[in-house]
């Protein structure tokens, strides 16, 4: 098992960034592909990027694509998302997810661990 505790959100105006942390407990991080997702007041939990165990394979929603950066640090048992560019339809609830098998998903029902999630509000 992993339990997931995210950080790093807040207020921020349109146009600004925030890096998301997501620390891991346990000695098996590196086993997991891990995941962003988010939720919007009122609508279903988004995909929005996910990475593979080893870093080396990332995957991007059309809306953040090249604006986000999804990286990890195994050593540290911690997974980050850079935020860029914010735009106040970014405005959400930010988990990370973990996921037992090896490979990328944009799936939620694919992750089987997530976290209590952080809020990020972009104003305009």
């Amino acid at each position: 098992q992993v339990q997931l505790v995210e950080s790093g959100g807040g207020l921020v105006q349109a146009g600004g960034s925030l890096r998301l942390s997501c620390a891991a407990s346990g000695r098996t991080f590196s086993s997991y592909a891990m995941g962003w997702f988010r939720q919007a007041l009122g609508k279903e939990r988004e995909f929005v990027a996910a990475i593979t165990q080893g870093g080396g394979t990332t995957s991007y929603a059309d809306s953040v694509k090249g604006r986000f950066t999804i990286s990890r640090e195994n050593a540290k048992n911690t997974l980050y998302l850079e935020m860029n560019s914010l735009k106040p339809e970014d405005t959400g609830v930010y988990y990370c997810a973990a996921r037992p098998r090896y490979g990328i998903s944009t799936s939620y029902a694919e992750y089987g661990y997530w976290g209590q999630g952080t809020q990020v509000t972009v104003s305009s």
